[in-house]
């Protein structure tokens, strides 16, 4: 089934959240329908709707729609519509034969199957994650089908001069064992952690990364809390103003105080390549950035979405460096793209996402994190000693009651 986690945008029908989204599938069976009529296509004709229910723990049903352009490459979207009525673009689609083929960057899934004779159906696989899942699309008609749902009105945003505080915040330890924050999220109006810790709150409301908090005590990184809570403002907040509603907090629960200094230290400098920035630029106009973080047999998808160079630099400095990392690009728009690369032991705090086990021989691993900067984003990341702003921590106590 599809779920939302860590750091992820949905702008207008999917409601805004902050660090990822995932999908978990689980072992089941396939439920199809048949066609109408058996009409026969083109050979290797894919154009249109295609749909099929596949069985991931509960019956989800599935609409895959293609189209050529005028060169000839086929591309699509693919629908979860017992989920959400939004489509996930279908990065490439590929037909070879009767081999038809097409992957979804966003949520990590890729789709396997063999066109059959007369173009009315493809059975083959979903995968995502480690258990490769039967699915079998059938060419829909006007008669057979499904309707994909409406999406709902666009949520209301806040004022942009609203400076929010939370409402209703309640703070709960987290006993779970987790090393690392699993959960950041607005949706709409609704806030939530899981396993984050202070240090994790910082990092995300002042940009900063981990070794930019100093002089704090032990319990800033070593307790856990899940937390929810709405802002006392109509309306849902910006990056900015989440940001600062989680500043709030701390001071209000935790009794954060603190001072900036200016310190030398090892950080990573983003730039732009020679070859130029390769990323597409995002006008949508959202409030919020999307990103994602999917295991694959190869290494790490990490889809983006409507994301400045600033939130960009944020989230590896705050999920995946050891260090901070400054942004030199001199980029001011918002872009799209989908960041493939394998991680190494110095990332993610010593603990990189678990990849599944390959299921080809053939699976060829993903470039490091840095040769994927420049080759997929025309982008460099290059270790350099520099000036950074750090937060050094005067005080800092247990969270207050709820």
């Amino acid at each position: 089934m599809f779920r939302k986690n860590v750091f992820a945008r949905r702008n207008h029908a999917l409601a805004a959240t902050v660090f990822a989204f995932w999908l978990a599938a689980s072992t089941g069976v396939l439920a199809a329908q048949a066609p109408a009529a058996a009409a026969v296509h083109a050979k290797g004709d894919i154009a249109g709707d295609w749909q099929g229910t596949l069985e991931a723990g509960k019956s989800l049903r599935i609409i895959a729609r293609f189209t050529k352009n005028d060169n000839g490459a086929w591309g699509g979207k693919m629908y979860s519509i017992d989920q959400t009525p939004q489509p996930f673009p279908a990065n490439t689609v590929s037909v070879d034969g009767p081999t038809v083929k097409f992957a979804v960057d966003a949520i990590g899934g890729n789709f396997s199957g063999t066109l059959s004779a007369d173009g009315n159906s493809i059975a083959g696989t979903w995968s995502q994650g480690a258990t490769p899942l039967p699915l079998t699309l059938i060419r829909a008609s006007k008669e057979t089908a499904w309707e994909i749902p409406a999406p709902p009105p666009p949520i209301k945003r806040m004022p942009d001069d609203a400076s929010p505080s939370f409402d209703v915040a309640t703070i709960k330890p987290n006993d779970s064992g987790a090393t690392s924050m699993q959960q950041l999220t607005i949706n709409g109006r609704n806030f939530q952690t899981r396993a984050s810790s202070v240090e994790d709150l910082i990092s995300f409301a002042f940009d900063v990364q981990k070794k930019q908090i100093v002089n704090a005590p032990d319990l800033i990184g070593k307790d856990r809390y899940d937390i929810a809570g709405v802002p006392d403002v109509e309306g849902a907040p910006s990056a900015a103003q989440l940001k600062g509603m989680i500043k709030k907090l701390l001071a209000d629960r935790f009794k954060l105080t603190f001072h900036s200094e200016k310190r030398e230290m090892s950080a990573f400098v983003l730039s732009v390549a020679k070859t130029g920035q390769k990323m597409t630029v995002n006008d949508s106009k959202g409030p919020l950035p999307g990103f994602g973080m999917r295991p694959t047999p190869a290494g790490l998808n990490m889809p983006v979405g409507n994301a400045s160079m600033k939130d960009f630099v944020g989230v590896l400095q705050a999920m995946v460096l050891d260090r901070p990392v400054v942004d030199q690009t001199g980029l001011d728009g918002k872009y799209d793209f989908t960041l493939k690369f394998t991680p190494d032991d110095s990332q993610f705090n010593g603990h990189p996402p678990a990849l599944p086990t390959k299921a080809e021989a053939s699976v060829e691993p993903l470039p490091s994190l840095f040769d994927a900067v420049q080759q997929q984003l025309g982008l460099k990341l290059e270790a350099q000693k520099t000036a950074v702003d750090v937060i050094a921590v005067d005080h800092l106590e247990k969270p207050s009651g709820n």
